[in-house]
């Protein structure tokens, strides 16, 4: 298996064709198809259907896919870096978030670090949280803003933001009317809110449930920010994190906090025992500080609340509170403010 074995096979998938694939290598269609062809010769089975000058990817191709691609990044980043050295150029500061955090919280941050300890260079990918850990762990990344389950031995947690979710209505509904908004005026709506049960979603059908409300999820998606855009557009109510609820300030919605308090928790992490730069520090710095000013009511733990906030009767109005708490953010918890993204 050759290194353009591999290039070949990447670019058949984004092209859908042989012929496309050629044009964005600069390949001839000839070589491209010897190349694939080859390459399902060593790995012994089909990568793709033929149907004339078209190809459709098998499944196992699908499942490869993946895992080219990441060789490839690393190998361009392993290619970036050779030449940075050669130039005596200092390394780019790489971080991974999951979406609403990346397009909420990070950009905040990065402009809010002092100029002289900015890094020459910020690198910033949105991913499900499940592919921030895996870079974080493989070392691809040097910062990770990942919700909540993280317990994992190569991780450097360094706080766990929790705040409450908000309901994000469109502009001009009944509800916006309102400073707080109770789950049971949500009980004959359409809900649009996330879809994966391991982290965020089972909180929200917890609440529902402790109400004895059977909501009408009308709408599952795999980022808070197609929810957020769903409610825009009159699909239904959204119910999502305070990040895309609250940060982000989106024409045509409105985000107004719940009745019952539904923790929204991710951690700030970097790779465990590696040395880090002063840029990195700089910006994890900068995170934790755009953390509270953006997040109505955040506090911010210790590592160690990690597997007490994954609790399902955990609550924030328990009073348990971290050290890294601001005077801010409880008098937000005492009177909910009532904010819209837009108005």
């Amino acid at each position: 298996m050759e290194l353009h074995h591999l290039e070949a096979f990447s670019a058949v998938m984004s092209a859908g064709s042989i012929t496309g694939a050629g044009r964005l290598l600069a390949r001839s269609q000839p070589a491209v198809t010897r190349q694939i062809q080859e390459l399902e010769a060593d790995l012994g089975y089909a990568l793709f259907d033929r149907n004339g000058p078209r190809v459709t990817p098998t499944h196992r191709a699908f499942l490869l896919y993946d895992e080219v691609e990441r060789s490839l990044v690393g190998l361009k980043a392993i290619e970036e870096r050779a030449r940075a050295i050669g130039a005596d150029a200092a390394d780019p500061v790489r971080i991974a978030a999951t979406p609403s955090l990346a397009a909420a919280i990070v950009p905040h941050a990065i402009a809010a670090v002092p100029p002289l300890a900015q890094a020459p260079q910020f690198q910033l990918r949105s991913q499900s949280a499940e592919h921030v850990v895996s870079e974080v762990l493989m070392r691809t990344a040097d910062i990770g803003l990942v919700t909540l389950p993280m317990a994992h031995a190569g991780l450097d947690v360094h706080w766990i933001a929790e705040a409450p979710c908000v309901v994000v209505l469109r502009n001009g509904d009944p509800l916006a009317a309102q400073p707080s908004v109770a789950l049971r005026d949500l009980a004959d709506r359409r809900i649009v809110t996330v879809a994966n049960r391991h982290r965020l979603r089972h909180r929200i059908d917890a609440a529902f449930a402790a109400e004895k409300i059977t909501a009408n999820i009308f709408l599952e998606t795999n980022a808070s920010l197609n929810a957020v855009a769903a409610a825009r557009a009159g699909v239904g109510v959204a119910i999502v994190d305070p990040a895309s609820g609250l940060a982000l300030a989106l024409d045509g919605v409105v985000a107004r906090p719940l009745d019952a308090t539904i923790p929204f928790c991710f951690g700030v992490v970097t790779p465990a025992g590696k040395l880090r730069r002063p840029p990195v520090d700089a910006l994890l710095a900068a995170l934790a500080t755009s953390t509270r000013e953006l997040l109505d009511g955040v506090v911010l733990h210790d590592a160690s609340a990690h597997d007490a906030l994954l609790q399902p009767e955990r609550h924030m109005a328990s009073g348990a509170r971290s050290t890294h708490d601001n005077p801010r953010s409880r008098d937000r918890r005492k009177h909910p403010a009532s904010r819209g993204a837009a108005t």
